[in-house]
Parts: structure tokens; C-alpha cells; sequence
């Protein structure tokens, strides 16, 4: 996965991660999940704002 996978990553967040509340989740901790997933290979450092606004906000549809 690469950071413009963000429906994907959303997916394997909501299925990895299924008792956190993704609203809550500040994007610190959202980049260090999304770096964590297994077949996440991408640079770390383009995780930027907008991209993890993104991530976030399709989590939040899929959980």
C-alpha cells in the first residue's frame, strides 16, 4: 500500500484496529498505524496533514 491507497489503509485500519474510535485518533499516532500495517510500503515521510485528514476520514466511514 502507498499513502494514495486511502480507502485501502482505511480498510485494514478498521479491521486491525477495531476498538478505537478513528475520530479520536490524533495523526501522530494515525501515521504510526498506517506505517505499521502489514503491506504498507511507501516513504514514511509523505504521510502529510491532508493525506492523514483523508486516511482518517474514510476510517471513520468503515468503522
Amino acid at each position: 500500500m502507498k499513502w494514495i491507497d486511502v480507502r485501502d489503509i482505511a480498510i485494514a485500519l478498521a479491521e486491525k484496529y477495531p476498538d478505537i474510535d478513528p475520530s479520536k485518533v490524533r495523526f501522530v499516532d494515525l501515521h504510526n498505524y498506517v506505517v505499521d500495517l502489514d503491506g504498507f510500503d511507501d516513504d514514511h515521510s509523505r504521510g502529510g496533514e491532508k493525506v492523514l485528514e483523508a486516511i482518517q476520514t474514510a476510517w471513520m466511514d468503515e468503522a
